[in-house]
């Protein structure tokens, strides 16, 4: 008896000390990389054996991606731990160049974060109709469409609001060409231009891929909390997680007077795998719950605000197998120039792929100097078609899943 009670004992503390440290591994958050940064392992076979990660696997998606892009770079985060952060051209880590659309995400987290702040300005949550001077500036009004009084923000979010963007749309799946197409690029960045889009479909009633419906987003966050959409980032995102220097871009287009909300953050790469993380972690930071965990929820899952496809609140979803050897539960985010945001929650795995043209990675853009020399690539030609390079490079770091290391 005594035997058996020894050894219950001990199966009891061996339970204990397997549930601690699965505790403690899950509960990791990396300081600020002026305090340490990321914990990290270089040799492939601890990455193997620790992470279940094959690095040469890695290797053939980095090589992979360089014809997509001039410059660029692949990080990869698995179980907590940098494995893997390779760059080329004139990305490197203390680059800030403009990402583009991927900046679109961090609007809708921002909005995610004030509707729990002030739960009081959104009695109807997503379903709050926005379109009234309570929520927008007096520059909205009047309205060129009595529809637009339906918008809610749930459809703003989710590229459903009926605006106008780019061709084709989709209604219930199928593709529907919008002529003619809306603004795009910076011109859909400046606040006038995108109160004056036209509705294409009634609010709810398709998908287009509209930039000036963040910018409108963007726009509410300012008008109700007095303060522009980066201000409101620094203090509830970019503080909290320690982010390095960072803003947003088009700094080259005086007229995008306020925070572009439909894209262009210029953010560190690092720092970028933060926010990553912070999704990974449903919107914790430490000890803090910095996003509310629903709302993570509902901005990077299949959403009823699109029934039209798998569009979220600005997210891009995995949910109809869109990247096919990837799981279903995997979300990304792209940026124009190859730039691409990547979750997949079931592997424990972020993934940041920097992009981009010479030109983004410019001061006149960024609002930011390049702290260190660049590599140019001379002679650089496209081998990779950019829009499809995110995707494929997402499945190929899935496959460098080990087996065994799932």
């Amino acid at each position: 008896m005594k035997r058996i009670q020894i050894r219950c004992d001990l199966l009891k503390f061996l339970v204990a000390m397997v549930v601690c440290a699965t505790a403690s591994f899950a509960q990791y958050f990396p300081p600020p990389d002026s305090a340490g940064g990321w914990r990290s392992l270089t040799k492939p076979n601890e990455i193997r054996r620790k992470i279940g990660l094959d690095v040469k696997k890695l290797d053939e998606a980095f090589e992979y991606i360089q014809g997509s892009s001039q410059n660029g770079s692949l990080l990869v985060v698995r179980h907590g731990w940098l494995v893997y952060e390779r760059y080329f051209g004139r990305a490197n880590r203390e680059a800030t160049p403009n990402t583009m659309s991927c900046g679109k995400s961090f609007t809708s987290i921002a909005l995610g974060i004030l509707m729990h702040e002030r739960p009081d300005l959104f009695p109807d949550e997503l379903d709050q109709k926005v379109y009234t001077p309570r929520y927008l500036p007096p520059e909205a009004f009047p309205m060129n469409d009595p529809r637009k009084s339906e918008i809610t923000l749930g459809q703003l979010l989710a590229m459903s609001a009926g605006l106008a963007g780019n061709s084709p749309g989709y209604i219930h799946g199928k593709l529907v060409p919008i002529i003619p197409e809306g603004l795009d690029g910076w011109r859909s960045l400046v606040e006038a231009n995108a109160f004056s889009e036209r509705l294409w479909c009634d609010p709810g009633g398709g998908y287009s891929y509209a930039s000036v419906s963040p910018q409108i987003v963007a726009a509410i966050i300012r008008h109700l909390t007095g303060m522009e959409l980066q201000q409101y980032l620094e203090i509830h995102l970019a503080r909290p997680q320690g982010w390095g220097r960072w803003d947003f871009g088009f700094h080259n287009h005086p007229e995008i007077m306020h925070t572009p909300g439909g894209g262009g953050i210029c953010l560190r790469a690092t720092d970028m795998l933060r926010f990553e993380y912070l999704l990974l972690h449903h919107g914790k930071w430490g000890s803090r719950q910095i996003v509310p965990a629903e709302y993570v929820r509902k901005a990077t899952a299949p959403s009823p605000y699109n029934p039209h496809c798998a569009y979220s609140l600005e997210f891009e979803l995995n949910s109809n197998g869109q990247a096919p050897a990837a799981p279903r539960d995997a979300y990304w985010k792209h940026g124009l120039g190859g730039f691409a945001i990547c979750v997949v929650p079931s592997l424990d795995l972020i993934v940041w792929k920097m992009g981009g043209s010479d030109s983004q990675y410019e001061e006149k853009d960024t609002g930011l100097p390049e702290l260190k020399p660049h590599g140019e690539r001379i002679g650089w030609r496209r081998t990779v078609d950019e829009n499809a390079s995110a995707l494929r490079m997402l499945e190929m770091v899935v496959a460098a899943v080990a087996k065994g290391g799932e």
